[in-house]
């Protein structure tokens, strides 16, 4: 069975953050899964993918990175929260080393076994937290925001990456991603990536319907995306 949440609190950059942890229940320490939120930080949605990944066995913590009082805010409220930690890419990837340290100290999880995966503006999360060189077994990106950070050339990448990507995102085009796989072979990582023609950003989210700009809903990738996503998950952590 799938207990309640958990939540994991934390203090720092001026601010409360409450985390969720999501694990099975009546069994010892397991592999962790960070969970970063979209833009609209820490939601439902999140939420649901932690506990598909607890069913499966892990302990995942959805990750707060606004701030306890700012849960809950609409699209245009959180956007400046976003932009800000994008303008400062140091400062979130310290922020991002926090919660994996957190979730590396629970007595729920394995602390050899840990990997993260985002969505979105999480989906950089991710791959920011690998680019700084992070001792964790992977990353995951859904439909990521793939601009390099350029505080951390030279750093080599330790997790293992798999980059979930719709063709037609605007808001990560084909160069972006020549670009994400060159930046990550000059850096050593293991990396693939899955991309589906026919597919914008935010594919994974039923709630996304705004095909103007480029924002839809795709059940076919999602699918694929999950099962693969499960795939990556039990080869890097067997």
């Amino acid at each position: 069975m799938i207990g309640e949440p958990i939540p994991v609190s934390q203090e720092g950059a001026g601010a409360d953050f409450e985390n969720l942890l999501v694990a099975p229940e009546g069994r010892g320490p397991r592999p962790g899964v960070l969970v970063f939120p979209t833009i609209m930080g820490r939601s439902d949605l999140e939420l649901g993918f932690a506990r598909r990944l607890a069913e499966r066995g892990y302990a995942a913590m959805v990750c707060d990175l606004y701030g306890k009082d700012r849960i809950g805010l609409g699209r245009e409220e959180c956007r400046p929260l976003m932009n800000a930690l994008r303008a400062d890419r140091p400062a979130l990837q310290a922020r991002l080393r926090e919660r994996l340290a957190l979730l590396h100290g629970r007595p729920e999880v394995d602390p050899g076994r840990i990997a993260a995966i985002g969505y979105c503006f999480g989906g950089l999360c991710a791959l920011d937290l690998a680019r700084t060189g992070a001792d964790l077994r992977g990353v995951a990106s859904f439909h990521g925001i793939l601009a390099p950070p350029g505080n951390l050339d030279g750093v080599p990448i330790a997790a293992r990456i798999i980059a979930f990507h719709g063709w037609d995102d605007p808001l990560a085009p084909p160069d972006d991603v020549v670009a994400l796989g060159q930046e990550l072979s000059r850096a050593g990582a293991d990396w693939q990536l899955h991309a589906y023609g026919g597919t914008s950003h935010a594919f994974t989210n039923p709630g996304a319907q705004d095909a103007e700009h480029g924002l839809l809903y795709n059940p076919v990738a999602e699918r694929r995306s999950w099962k693969s996503l499960l795939n990556f998950l039990e080869e890097i952590f067997e």
